[in-house]
């Protein structure tokens, strides 16, 4: 597959997971109105900092494929895929941490027996983590693909570069033009 396609599907496995992760934030807020949990509260500023980090991935994914337009800029390219891979590495830490760890499932199952309101704020909320599981796991092979697909690129762009030698004569002053010196300086 060329570069620019594997770029392009980066940024769309991007977007999908901001998709994910913002209907996720909706449905958190969506929360019952009479009454407050932490959790709640908890699980909408991780979405908000998940979703702050997914905006940076994306950019740094369009700024790689903006450099690989003609002519193409490798190293600019190389630079920002490897912003995007340090974002999307933090993405998918915090949502380990902050989403699906055995905590934050054991606090929503508490919150869930408060009420059928809460019950169904839980399970709404537990689905939509889930739901965001599968993008994750596509972008991260999509990801894998662009820096497989960008070192299959540079090793096809090898520069063969051939030095040659070159020789100087270097005459003393008070050497007649019979004893002059021949030295070869060369590159290896």
């Amino acid at each position: 597959m060329a570069l620019e396609a594997t770029f392009r599907e980066l940024t769309t496995g991007l977007h999908q997971v901001n998709d994910a992760v913002n209907s996720l934030h909706v449905t958190i807020e969506d929360k019952p109105a009479h009454d407050e949990a932490a959790v709640a509260d908890d699980l909408a500023d991780k979405t908000l900092e998940l979703l702050g980090f997914i905006h940076e991935a994306r950019s740094a994914a369009a700024k790689a494929r903006q450099a690989l337009k003609h002519p193409a800029d490798m190293d600019q390219a190389r630079r920002a895929l490897s912003q995007c891979q340090e974002r999307f590495h933090r993405i998918e830490q915090k949502y380990a941490i902050n989403l699906v760890s055995y905590e934050k499932l054991k606090e929503l199952a508490r919150v869930a027996g408060r009420s059928r309101e809460w019950a169904a704020w839980a399970g709404g909320t537990k689905e939509g983590i889930e739901q965001c599981r599968d993008p994750l796991g596509t972008t991260s092979k999509r990801l894998a693909a662009c820096w497989q697909e960008f070192a299959e690129r540079l090793g096809m762009m090898n520069i063969s570069v051939r030095a040659t030698g070159f020789v100087q004569k270097l005459a003393d002053e008070g050497q007649s033009r019979d004893d002059e010196e021949t030295v070869h300086i060369g590159i290896p």
